[in-house]
């Protein structure tokens, strides 16, 4: 069960993500010997790396950049005393020309190490002089600092020792070779980390939307993706970044991948950018501004917000007895990618979900699972939150390594490679398990970013506001709020301003008599104090529909087509199957508690606990992907690609990952 993530100051023994994280010499199994430590050095600088993102600005293809070189310059530190396993840039060439020397290496017995002694000092070095360097620009780069020089004391290396001369077995240096190569690597990886990451081409075609401000007034394209102006934007991680924040992004899909080389892919040029779409067969173009798919899409958006009230009476059972199903390993489960307009038929426009059926038994147990029934409400707003990560993000692909930490960590997993043969030691799980998944990661933030940048799609606050300032495009009788390309109407849900409404919708002179009124969550301007205000649902204008997130945020500051969360969250499904043997998590259920009145951030609740729970993988995927529809920041268009091109990158990811293992490389 994942516990409420800590946010730690540093890593001491103790309870951490809800498993002890034992430090050489601070109890449990301190042998350096062979892989026998409870809780691996890769485990521990995993960790550490996990907080340095938390302290970090909340960039998703960064830190999936991050995730992804940590892993592989600890795999490469592991790999290289392996006599079957490759290494991946250790001694490799990746790319046109960029190569990581590896010259002759003396034996560490040399130095009265033995194997696994010599594999834990070089994985630590590599990591610890990478982290350093790649945080070192963090506002918060004290912090994670202190961490990974704790680290390396409680673990008895030297932090001063900046040698890379490994000619004599010294772990300690090749170790801090790696992490020059990956250094020196990074900066040519086409990711402009030399221009901290900025655009060089992009242009943006819409000037910014101002939430605080009725509709969209200022909007020139729909179909095209507007950044936000606030008084103050404050970052998935708590950090102030300014008020008119960029596009994240747009040019990524050029950055070095680790498994899509021959993968499907269109190259598009504009501005004088070669713009790099992978699976274009998936990535079609979405739903224009006059089409009716994109008009019902974004108004599925804005019906499912009325869904945010613990209070509406309506109960949902979200066990695994009716959420989840093993239906979602066929490919027939997901509309053609194609056909927008069949996506109504996929999600329960007035109701919210899926075609989930749910399981009729555990697998492991034999039993039942046992219903949970909570309120609707509670149960989206968690959602919401819950997979958007929070305040102190780990960012979605670092969500992902929580996750596996605490799949790591449960009594019934049996860590043998695919289900199958003799059990790994923590070490050598722990370094394949981080290099496979982060590599999915990477590739998911490198596939869905270069598709973001092609594509520039509009967001659902952006869109909801333009459709409703031009109208309703259901009813040509009514003529003063008619416009063909409208918002269109849905009794009970969105409807026409009358002369009848309380003055507070139609205003004390009727000013705003025939605009489009929708029920929804009313917004942040209905919460004064978050630890004690809900906000609730009821009619409120069109033009003032807020996402269900929070006031300083708002929405993602990237476009929304495809879903970054749906292409995340359906690699590490698929790879985490492969690598485990088994569509399930171990036990055949995990979850989250959310406990009443003290997990939502911005506004009071959940109003009972709620405990997330997930059969398989691919369940807690799909739940991911309905997140961000309750959410307000994605409509089904954007979702549904994001789901089958992540299903194409993790099994892709873990055959290649496996190539390494096996010494094909």
């Amino acid at each position: 069960m994942l516990g409420r993530r800590l946010r730690v100051g540093a890593l001491k023994c103790g309870m951490i993500f809800g498993a002890c994280a034992v430090l050489a010499g601070c109890g449990g199994d301190s042998s350096s010997g062979s892989d026998e430590r409870s809780t691996s050095v890769a485990r521990e600088w995993n960790e550490v790396l996990l907080q340095g993102i938390r302290n970090d600005f909340a960039r998703p293809t960064v830190h999936a950049r991050n995730l992804f070189h940590t892993s592989s310059a600890m795999y490469d530190a592991w790999a290289v005393y392996d006599s079957t396993a490759s290494t991946y840039l250790l001694g490799k060439t990746i790319g046109d020309d960029f190569s990581c020397a590896l010259d002759e290496l003396a034996e560490p017995r040399a130095l009265l190490l033995s194997t696994q002694e010599a594999r834990e000092e070089a994985i630590s070095y590599a990591a610890y002089r990478l982290i350093l360097y790649r945080f070192r620009l963090s506002p918060k780069v004290l912090d994670t600092e202190d961490l990974a020089n704790e680290l390396m004391a409680e673990l008895g290396y030297d932090a001063s020792n900046k040698s890379t001369d490994y000619s004599d077995g010294s772990p300690a240096a090749l170790g801090n070779h790696i992490a020059e190569c990956y250094i020196d690597f990074g900066l040519q990886d086409g990711s402009n980390e030399g221009g901290f990451f900025g655009n060089n081409y992009y242009i943006e075609r819409n000037p910014p939307i101002k939430p605080q401000i009725p509709g969209n007034p200022d909007i020139v394209d729909r179909d095209v993706w507007q950044r936000i102006q606030l008084n103050q934007f404050i970052d998935q991680s708590g950090n102030p970044i300014g008020s008119n924040i960029p596009f994240l992004g747009p040019e990524w899909g050029q950055v070095e991948s680790f498994a899509l080389g021959g993968a499907p892919k269109t190259t598009y040029q504009r501005d004088g950018f070669n713009y790099q779409v992978y699976y274009p067969q998936t990535a079609v173009p979405p739903p224009t501004a006059t089409s009716d798919a994109y008009k019902q899409g974004f108004s599925l958006v804005t019906t499912w917000s009325s869904h945010l009230d613990p209070s509406d009476g309506v109960m949902v059972d979200i066990s695994p007895a009716t959420l989840g199903s093993a239906d979602n390993i066929d490919a027939s489960y997901y509309p053609d990618p194609e056909d927008f307009d069949g996506y109504s038929a996929f999600y329960d426009r007035l109701a919210g979900g899926d075609p989930s059926t749910g399981y009729a038994k555990n697998p492991f147990t034999g039993e039942a699972y046992e219903p949970q029934m909570v309120p609707r409400g509670d149960y989206a707003r968690v959602l919401a939150e819950f997979w958007a990560d929070g305040p102190d993000s780990e960012t979605p692909p670092g969500h992902w390594n929580t996750i596996v930490n605490e799949i790591s960590d449960h009594p019934e997993l049996k860590k043998r490679f695919e289900g199958t043969g003799n059990e790994l030691g923590p070490l050598e799980w722990d370094i394949k398990t981080y290099f496979a998944l982060n590599g999915a990661m990477h590739d998911s933030a490198i596939a869905a970013w270069g598709i973001k940048g092609w594509y520039d799609y509009i967001r659902p606050l952006s869109a909801i506001r333009a459709m409703a300032d031009l109208g309703q495009s259901s009813d040509p009788n009514l003529t003063a709020s008619y416009h063909p390309d409208g918002i269109p109407l849905e009794p009970g849900f969105i409807e026409v301003v009358t002369e009848d409404d309380p003055p507070s919708l139609r205003g004390g002179d009727g000013r705003h008599v025939d605009k489009i009124k929708v029920l929804a969550w009313k917004g942040p301007n209905f919460i004064s104090n978050p630890d004690t205000d809900t906000a609730g649902v009821g009619w409120i204008r069109a033009e003032r529909w807020w996402p269900y997130q929070r006031p300083t945020f708002v929405s993602p500051p990237f476009a929304g087509y495809i879903s970054g969360h749906s292409t995340f969250s359906r690699a590490a499904a698929e790879l985490l199957t492969a690598l485990t043997g088994s569509a399930y998590f171990p036990g055949g259920k995990s979850g989250f508690v959310a406990k009443q009145n003290e997990f939502l951030v911005f506004e009071e609740g959940p109003s009972q606990d709620v405990t997330l729970e997930w059969a398989t993988y691919r369940d807690a995927s799909d739940q991911c992907s309905l997140s961000r529809i309750w959410g307000g920041i994605h409509p089904p268009a954007d979702d549904i690609p994001g789901r089958l091109i992540g299903r194409e990158i993790g099994p892709r990811a873990f055959e290649l990952a496996k190539k390494y293992y096996n010494g094909e490389m």
